[in-house]
């Protein structure tokens, strides 16, 4: 089931606050930002493979109003 885009960033907002409560504890700022950069890269992993995505980056390239922008075959 694809989620619309509000439902999803919102999930994810819920998953961040679910393991950051597990944790409890961070030693500093960034323990934090090392921990949810790891949340994100998993989900964004999650999202790229999923069967039907959201939102392709063929979809995304012909929104741009520009010719000479477009995006990589290939995420880096």
């Amino acid at each position: 089931m694809i989620l619309p885009v509000t439902n999803s960033i919102e999930h994810l907002n819920g998953e961040i606050k679910r393991r950051t409560e597990v944790v409890g504890i961070f030693t500093n700022d960034d323990a934090i930002v090392r921990f949810v950069g790891a949340i994100l890269l998993e989900q964004n992993d999650e999202w790229a493979v999923q069967r039907a995505r959201y939102m392709t980056l063929e979809t995304i390239s012909q929104m741009s109003d520009d010719p000479l922008i477009s995006l990589p075959a290939v995420a880096r």
